[in-house]
């Protein structure tokens, strides 16, 4: 069985909407498209590569598909991510009925936590880029196996969640230790060990455990 990965370029208060641009995702009003723009440095942009290139298929949201599949078929900067996104399949999930015409591409059915069990079955990583609503049903239905957080130092106060309505209890180990770039970028890569998290009281007497 493979995996599922989650990648997100995400804020200090959680925000994952529209990093790339001003018009990738401009819903309820969002001012801050295109954040992630002025804090690019070498080291984020040779992570980002390093994580792609062992990808072997992209899972994603209505949204963030019909923003790749405009941009990346025709691409002419960024050769590798343009044939790699280009060659591997793209699964689709959309609670209407879009023509998809990206190489490549299927639409899963209505049975979204069953459909991804079954791609997670045919490909080693399955990655998920953006698609902050769909990560939404992931998480509730526990398919993230990993979360690939570039953390960024700022805020924005306003803006789509990472963790939202979707959210459950659930732990996660650090898989290597974090990296920063010149921005203050920091990389956490976390799997998830599908547990639910202990409690404890802090007030009790320390037993030496």
């Amino acid at each position: 069985m493979g995996a599922v990965h989650v990648d997100l370029f995400i804020t200090l208060d959680g925000v994952v909407q529209a990093p790339g641009g001003p018009d990738e995702d401009p819903e309820s009003g969002f001012e801050f498209g295109g954040w992630q723009a002025p804090m690019l440095d070498e080291v984020t942009g040779n992570q980002v590569w390093e994580g792609m290139a062992r990808l072997d298929a992209l899972l994603l949201g209505r949204r963030t598909y019909d923003i790749f599949a405009s941009y990346w078929p025709t691409a002419t900067v960024d050769g590798p991510i343009a044939e790699l996104f280009n060659r591997i399949p793209k699964y689709v999930a959309s609670r209407t009925a879009p023509t998809l015409e990206w190489a490549g591409s299927e639409l899963l059915g209505d049975d979204l936590a069953g459909e991804v069990r079954r791609i997670r079955d045919l490909h080693d990583e399955v990655h998920v880029i953006g698609s902050a609503d769909l990560l939404q049903s992931l998480l509730a239905h526990d398919l993230v196996d990993r979360l690939n957080l570039w953390l960024y130092p700022i805020t924005l106060g306003t803006g789509k969640r990472a963790f939202a309505g979707g959210t459950i209890p659930a732990t996660f180990r650090l898989v290597e230790p974090p990296i920063a770039g010149s921005s203050g970028a920091v990389l956490l890569r976390y799997e998830c060990t599908h547990g639910v998290p202990g409690t404890g009281d802090m007030a009790a007497p320390d037993r030496g455990v």
